[in-house]
């Protein structure tokens, strides 16, 4: 089966690209276009040539990872096509392929699944305050490092129902809820996704010799956090 086939299978690709007529639009309204070499009508042009280059080409560079999915190309698209579902596609295939590694934006899909991931299972949150450390994301700056330090107090002042039972922002989520989410990822395949994200990421490790002396991946973690 060849990439474009595959691409196909994807319902994302086939309702996000139904009829490109190259006008411009798209790239015209991006705000990642603005600040990336980053050209989404160029995206749209590529993923349905069927060429085959082209196409892994896409999978293996970094382009496909500029896309904020603001979605602002499907509001202003004359023909209703939107290449925000079509980088869904594109970095889905990448990902499945091990693609991803071959990029240095890629290589971030790392880092972010070892940040966000284990929050959403283990806490129920894609962001949590207890694991947005100040060291980590110096680029929040002194008002966030005074309320991390400080979040206990702060988010009680605030109403929040920080790390208790019951209703409320930042409650805690009851044990029984938090192991259906873990069923969900089992059940849908995520779980056996993110096993083959982390392999091949240890196995881009390996390559790049970032691997630490005793098999774990804190270096490449570091690396791809900070540099990619």
């Amino acid at each position: 089966m060849t990439l474009y086939e595959e691409l196909r299978k994807d319902v994302r690709f086939v309702d996000g690209l139904k009829s490109c007529i190259n006008c411009g639009i798209c790239t015209a309204i991006c705000p990642a276009a603005e600040f990336f070499d980053y050209d989404p009508r160029m995206i749209a042009t590529e993923a349905q040539s069927k060429d085959e280059i082209k196409i892994e080409k896409l999978l293996k560079g970094d382009t496909i990872w500029y896309c904020g999915q603001c979605m602002s190309c499907k509001t202003r698209c004359p023909r209703g096509n939107c290449v925000g579902y079509v980088i869904l596609a594109l970095r889905k295939l990448s990902q499945e392929k091990g693609y991803f590694t071959e990029s240095k934006r890629g290589r971030q899909q790392y880092a972010l699944e070892k940040m966000l991931i284990p929050t959403i299972l283990k806490k129920g949150y894609c962001i949590y305050p207890d694991s947005t450390n100040p060291k980590m994301f110096p680029e929040q700056g002194p008002v966030w490092e005074w309320i991390y330090s400080n979040r206990k107090e702060t988010y009680n002042r605030m109403g929040a129902n920080y790390k208790k039972d019951g209703a409320g922002a930042l409650r805690k989520i009851p044990d029984d809820s938090l192991s259906e989410l873990n069923s969900i990822f089992d059940v849908t395949g995520a779980t056996k996704f993110l096993d083959k994200l982390t392999k091949d990421s240890e196995k881009q490790a390996e390559k790049m010799h970032l691997r630490d002396e005793d098999g774990n991946m804190d270096r490449y973690f570091n690396h791809v956090y900070t540099k990619g």
